[in-house]
């Protein structure tokens, strides 16, 4: 696995990681199966996907508490990261970013996730009614206290990049990026590769979609969140097809799957881009570490890079 160092240190997690929500939160509740997800884990750690991405809100913190249990006597090998920014409410997400909440969440992160530190703590979200230097301060006293090693930020301008930067470095961003949300980074891209920070590529693989997991909008499971995504509805999931398709072609062509293909795009927008497409599926988890290793050639970009904007609203 081709790896990138991050932070003073160089510690250097796989390009390709893996992204643990779906394992308990959002995706497809009726197929939870926690002993498969642990074996997931630990088959990523021996392919050296070992950017293990998970928060508190996913569950709510089950899914920290279910990645605890699989790094148990694994956690040297695992670049740890989570959250912290969103607290549930009655019938909704709410960002809270209070100093107070921050001291109170790394220490609960770290006791569901069975470990003295994690990697990367990151900002899940800016919360608006809180000054960012103010939150940011309360997740450097971590850093300070040996809790986290790096501290990121998920979802933001440059600008608020900045902001944090004067109180305490910013070692990664994340930032959904993929042939299905391309303008979200557009302005991240460059400037973070500037910077020399890490910029981290959630749902690279458009929530399952580029990857042809599903035919029509009607194989999305009952219960997950995507039958309520505005480009999983049937009006817009018919539009996406040739975007789809396009991605489908490259693949035929170069005789990988639509899912290498789709994450080697998102890798080759920088030499600072990681990957953390989330699976709960042994096989998958094994084709898309296959991805560090795949180059696309200009003629495979040129196609993919042409390829239509989603019809939808990003959710």
């Amino acid at each position: 696995m081709r790896t990138l160092g991050i932070g003073p240190d160089g510690r250097s997690p796989g390009v390709i990681g893996l992204g643990c929500m779906g394992m308990s939160y959002a995706y497809d509740p009726g197929g939870r199966d926690d002993a498969t997800s642990v074996a997931v884990i630990h088959r990523a750690l021996d392919l050296g996907a070992n950017l293990i991405d998970t928060a508190d809100v996913y569950g709510p913190y089950t899914n920290e508490e279910l990645v605890g249990r699989a790094l148990a006597g694994r956690r040297e090998r695992a670049f740890l990261a989570t959250k912290v920014g969103f607290v549930t409410g009655a019938d909704r997400l709410r960002r809270d970013g209070r100093p107070e909440h921050v001291r109170a969440a790394i220490d609960a992160s770290l006791r569901r996730l069975g470990t003295d530190h994690v990697d990367l703590y990151q900002l899940h979200r800016v919360d608006p009614r809180v000054p960012l230097a103010e939150t940011w301060g309360a997740m450097a006293e971590a850093v300070s206290a040996g809790k986290a090693r790096l501290l990121g930020l998920s979802d933001v301008t440059p600008d608020q990049v900045r902001t944090a930067q004067a109180v305490h470095p910013v070692a990664a961003v994340q930032s959904e990026l993929s042939l299905w949300t391309r303008d979200r980074a557009a302005e991240l891209l460059p400037f973070t590769a500037r910077e020399g920070i890490a910029l981290i590529a959630y749902s690279p693989l458009g929530r399952g979609f580029l990857a042809g997991r599903f035919g029509s909008a009607d194989d999305v499971p009952d219960g997950d969140y995507r039958r309520t995504n505005p480009r999983f509805l049937p009006e817009n999931f018919t539009a996406n097809l040739p975007l789809a398709a396009g991605v489908r072609e490259v693949a035929r062509r170069r005789g990988i799957t639509p899912a290498q293909t789709a994450l080697a795009w998102v890798l080759s927008r920088g030499a600072h881009v990681l990957a953390i497409p989330g699976t709960k599926n042994p096989r998958y988890l094994t084709d898309n570490t296959v991805a560090a290793g795949i180059r696309l050639d200009d003629a495979d970009l040129a196609l993919l890079d042409a390829l239509p904007e989603p019809a939808g609203a990003r959710q």
